[in-house]
Formats: structure tokens, C-alpha cells, sequence
């Protein structure tokens, strides 16, 4: 990630817009999402207590991100301000929820509010951590410990819901859910990222253990990644990237016009669909070596098991990704017994690739435009992608 110049567009709680902060400079390889940094730094700079709502532009000029984020105070400070257009405050159709003005303050009192029913007490400030297009997440330090208000997207809405289902398996604890809001109980440990090899295996015994024990009716209403299924996202991905070349495009569209016989295909391999968790890579995976929770099902679907191994190998050196869709080959030989898995992957992976295509054009419509930036030049390369695996 290259290095970025950073201004703050401030504004009041009501709305009312107050101007453009002087700039920071953010060195390489800090994350556009990390609200927490932004928090911290206007702290430091100005003694000013900001909430980030959301990047609000991007430039990228002279080697450098000129970014404006949209930032809310509680009143206006003495730093002296520059004028900022009144427009970047203007009313946007598909602005999250956290990304308003007020809209933070609303979900924390909805929180102080469900942790006092539940019998906890907030002890301390709630410590902002991030906020972009597809979450916003704060810690709140209580009397019981640590507790996490994470707010979704509608196309993410579900997640709430899939963990009260899984409950009793490792994953988040809900201690309250509403519209597009969860509160989670905290998690010891930290997020995996890089696994060893073993404990790389453990994930995927992890992930087998409860896609073989979870039944769809006990699950709320979930997106299909049913292969048959993924025609009109895929068509419609397919649509909206003019910079595929030909020759993958025909490729593509024959793969989308090829799904009703792949998915039959598919089938005949002999495992069935079950819950997909849709973004299973090692850092959504959080404790420690001994005990394991699997975070972020906001991805989460009905499918074929096999769409989660792609995430979760491809930062693997070519021996350790290996190793690893080896022993997933087995897990699922022995948890469905005369099935190939080894010719389900291998007719999936033109499909996976086209599956994530889609998801990431299902994010560019559903968000607003200033934030497409995050993932306007996704659906290509997964398109690219797919064509080259079909190929």
C-alpha cells in the first residue's frame, strides 16, 4: 500500500459542516480502513476527538494518496480550518448507516443499551477500529471485559444470525443482535495470519467439523452459492467489465452458459452443499494454537463446501498449499464416504473464481460510489482468472 496524504473533512453530530483539517502523512502500509489510526493521529496533531465516518475522496498524485475522510466532532475546535465543499456531506442513497453523521453515537447507545439488559456496565470510551464500506467495528471496554459492536452492510445482514445458529460451535459469541448490528463477546488470542503447516490443517478439521454438522434448516435465510445458482451475478459481472479481453469473455460467458451441466457434474461427486463461509482465509481465524474461533461470516452462504479452499490457500508457498488441499481431500473423503473431492475442486475452480467476481461486483452496487475505490478493479482479475482455469 503506497504512502497517503490525509485530510479530515470535519462536521458536527447534526450534520453541519465545519472544514478541512491541515494534512497527515501516513508512511506505507497503513490500511485505508484503520479508523483507529486516523482517531489516534488527530489526537496526537490537534487534541481533537474525531469519529471517522468514511473515506470520502481519493487521488492518487505525485507517488502519493491524497485522501479527504469524513469525520464527525462533538463541537468545533479552535484549529483554524479551511473551507470544504458543502456536497461532500450531501445525502447519498447507499451510505451506510455508521458512515451518517449521528450514525456511530445511535449504534453505541444501541449497545450500551443491550450490554445493561445482559447485565454488563461500559467502564471507558469505546475505542473506534475501523470503518469502511463493508463493516464498522468498536471495542467497548466493560466490567465483564472486552465487547465488540460490528455493523454490516445489508448484503452481510445475515451474519448475526448465522452465529446465534452456530452457537455451540468455535465461533463469536452474540450477546445481541438487531438490524445489521452485532454485539460479540470478546476472543483471547490474535488473528492468525500465518499459520504453521499444522495448525493450518487444525483450520480446515475446524471448518470440515462443522460444514458436516450444520443442517440448512437450522440456519436463517442465506445468499445460494449453489453452483446452478451463480448465472445472473456472474452475467452481470460479466457485464459491468468492459476491460476483459474478448477471448476471456467468451471464455467466461461459456462458463456461465455451462453452469446447469457443471452443477449436475458437481453433484455426481458426491458431497453434498452445505454452509460456505465464504472468506475462509487463516486471519479469520482468531486465538490460540490451542483454541480456535472462526470469525467474519458476513460472506457466509449455501453452496458446495469446496468454495472456501481457494482463500484460504492461495498465500501458501506451493508445498504448504499442497499439503493443505491434500489433507481437506481426505477430511472430506472420510466425512462423505465414496465421494471425490479431488474432481469436485477441479471442476469448481473455474467457478470459484467466477463466484468471487460476482461477490465483488454485488459490493461495487450496493455501496456508494466514492467508496467503489476499494474494490472497483476486483470482478477483472477474478474474470481473468476464471478464464485461465477453464482454459
Amino acid at each position: 500500500m503506497s504512502a497517503r496524504r490525509i485530510r479530515l473533512a470535519l462536521c458536527l453530530h447534526d450534520g453541519t459542516p465545519l472544514g478541512l483539517t491541515p494534512a497527515l502523512d501516513f508512511a506505507d502500509g497503513t490500511w485505508w480502513t484503520d479508523a483507529a489510526a486516523l482517531v489516534s493521529a488527530a489526537r496526537e496533531a490537534w487534541g481533537l476527538e474525531v469519529v471517522i465516518l468514511r473515506l470520502a475522496e481519493t487521488v492518487k498524485s505525485g507517488g502519493l494518496h491524497h485522501q479527504i475522510y469524513a469525520a464527525e466532532v462533538a463541537a468545533e475546535p479552535v484549529l483554524a480550518l479551511d473551507p470544504v465543499d458543502a456536497t461532500l456531506f450531501a445525502d447519498e442513497p447507499l451510505r451506510m448507516p455508521w458512515a451518517k453523521p449521528g450514525g456511530p453515537a445511535a449504534q453505541l447507545d444501541w449497545a450500551t443499551t443491550a450490554l445493561a439488559a445482559s447485565g454488563v456496565r461500559v467502564t471507558g470510551a469505546p475505542v473506534q477500529v475501523r470503518s469502511w464500506n463493508l463493516s464498522s467495528l468498536w471495542r467497548l471496554p466493560t466490567d465483564a471485559g472486552s465487547a465488540w459492536l460490528k455493523a454490516v452492510p445489508p448484503f452481510f445482514a445475515h451474519e448475526g444470525a448465522v452465529l446465534e445458529a452456530l452457537a455451540g460451535h468455535p465461533v463469536p459469541r452474540v450477546i445481541a443482535r438487531a438490524d445489521g448490528v452485532t454485539l460479540l463477546a470478546d476472543i483471547p488470542g490474535v488473528d492468525l495470519y500465518e499459520p504453521s503447516l499444522p495448525d493450518a490443517l487444525r483450520m480446515i478439521d475446524l471448518l470440515v467439523a462443522m460444514q458436516s454438522d450444520v443442517e440448512r434448516s437450522s440456519l436463517p435465510d442465506l445468499p445460494s452459492w449453489s453452483v446452478a445458482d451463480l448465472g445472473p451475478g456472474a452475467q452481470r459481472a460479466l457485464d459491468a467489465t468492459p476491460e476483459l479481453s474478448q477471448e476471456h469473455r467468451r471464455t467466461v460467458q461459456r462458463i456461465i452458459d455451462g453452469l446447469g451441466s457443471t452443477a449436475r457434474a458437481v453433484e455426481d461427486c458426491g458431497i453434498p452443499e452445505t454452509l460456505v463461509h465464504g472468506d475462509f482465509h487463516p486471519g479469520n481465524l482468531r486465538g490460540t494454537a490451542g483454541s480456535l474461533t472462526l470469525l467474519d461470516w458476513g460472506d457466509s452462504g449455501w453452496g458446495h463446501p469446496l468454495h472456501d479452499v481457494p482463500a484460504f490457500v492461495q498465500r501458501m508457498d506451493a508445498t504448504a498449499s499442497a499439503a493443505a488441499t491434500a489433507h481437506w481431500m481426505e477430511a472430506w473423503r472420510t466425512a462423505a464416504p465414496g465421494s471425490d473431492p479431488e474432481r469436485a475442486l477441479a471442476l469448481l475452480e473455474p467457478v470459484g473464481a467466477l463466484r468471487q467476481a460476482l461477490i465483488y461486483q454485488l459490493f461495487l452496487d450496493n455501496i456508494e460510489p466514492v467508496e467503489r475505490v476499494y474494490h472497483a478493479s476486483d470482478p477483472l482479475p477474478w474474470l481473468r482468472k476464471a478464464a485461465e482455469l477453464a482454459a
